[in-house]
């Protein structure tokens, strides 16, 4: 079941806070997951998730830290789960499947942006492995409990950095030169092509999967960024405040992928890449960095990537 790439008139837009999009909508009862969901968007989207009455389970590599943070929010709880980890992985789904709660909404909000190269598990490149195979494991690991929900929502949080390259096929895990920023757009592309195919293989079963393009916020997603990098870009001031009249401020971010993950306008809809809380429209031009590129939702580079994922991780759908 594939749906229409269009802009459907959502209501809201590019400073619609989270909290505005979820005005009206009572999630008492549903279980909502959000990965890194203790620090920037991430944070954001568990507060109001769990303000529009969802329990809210984050799972986090650093517990401790989540548990502080997420200390004045009631209804969530805290797992521990490195997604670099695959063990990690197995760890954390194992103990939650054995609570037997389905999962109503899973939003895969972790990540990382512009790192050094690093290598994890068998040697992954991390941005593809983080951003990427984590999440594809620990989605196909808890299937039984997405399955068990009353039409689940899996949201990936994507980027509009997709635009800058498309799957490398004869080098994903750029074994052959390292680029930090094309890194972060293969996984960026990754996260879209998941939501595809994810989409394709859940819609008998009630599951339903989107990606997005959250805008530019400043959170700790900058981390590996130096401030003079920032500053040249037009980001930040010389000073370290927000120069880019087009950035977002972090409730504004949250926005789309909890609009995503809980606007009844795309019932009956997925697969699809959303932006400023609505669909997006396909890229018209290289260059432009708005919309989706083609090669994202390719349905052909879904199957492919899901397949590859699929034999490097060693988990598949249970």
């Amino acid at each position: 079941m594939t749906t229409s790439q269009h802009k459907i008139g959502s209501g809201f837009g590019a400073r619609s806070t989270a909290g505005e999009v979820l005005d009206g909508i009572d999630l008492s009862g549903k279980l909502a997951l959000v990965t890194g969901g203790y620090s920037g968007l991430g944070l954001e989207t568990t507060r109001a998730l769990a303000n529009a009455g969802a329990h809210v389970v984050v799972p986090a590599r650093r517990p401790a830290d989540a548990e502080a943070a997420l200390a004045g929010i009631p209804g969530t709880e805290v797992g521990e789960l490195d997604l670099a980890d695959l063990a990690s992985v197995e760890v954390f789904t194992r103990r939650f499947l054995g609570t037997g709660r389905p999962v109503d909404l899973l939003i895969a909000n972790a990540g990382i942006m512009a790192a050094p190269e690093r290598r994890v598990g068998p040697g992954w490149e991390s941005h593809f492995a983080i951003c990427h195979l984590g999440h594809h494991a620990l989605v196909s690991r808890l299937w039984p409990a997405l399955k068990a929900a009353d039409g689940a929502r899996v949201v990936t949080v994507a980027s509009s950095g997709h635009h800058s390259s498309p799957m490398r096929w004869d080098d994903v895990q750029f074994e052959r030169g390292y680029d930090r920023w094309l890194a972060y757009g293969q996984a960026k592309t990754a996260n879209v092509l998941f939501a595809v195919h994810l989409d394709t293989l859940g819609a008998e079963h009630g599951i339903r999967a989107f990606s997005l393009h959250p805008g530019a916020i400043l959170t700790p997603l900058q981390r590996h960024l130096r401030q003079e990098e920032m500053v040249e870009r037009g980001w930040i001031d010389e000073h370290g405040n927000q120069a880019d009249p087009e950035f977002k401020s972090p409730e504004q971010g949250a926005a789309t992928q909890v609009w995503a993950a809980t606007s009844p306008l795309l019932d009956g809809m997925g697969g699809l890449y959303c932006e400023d809380c609505d669909v997006a429209e396909v890229a018209a031009e290289e260059g432009e960095w708005v919309g989706v590129r083609p090669y994202a939702i390719d349905a052909g580079e879904a199957e492919r990537l899901w397949k590859l994922s699929d034999d490097l991780t060693g988990v598949y759908l249970g």
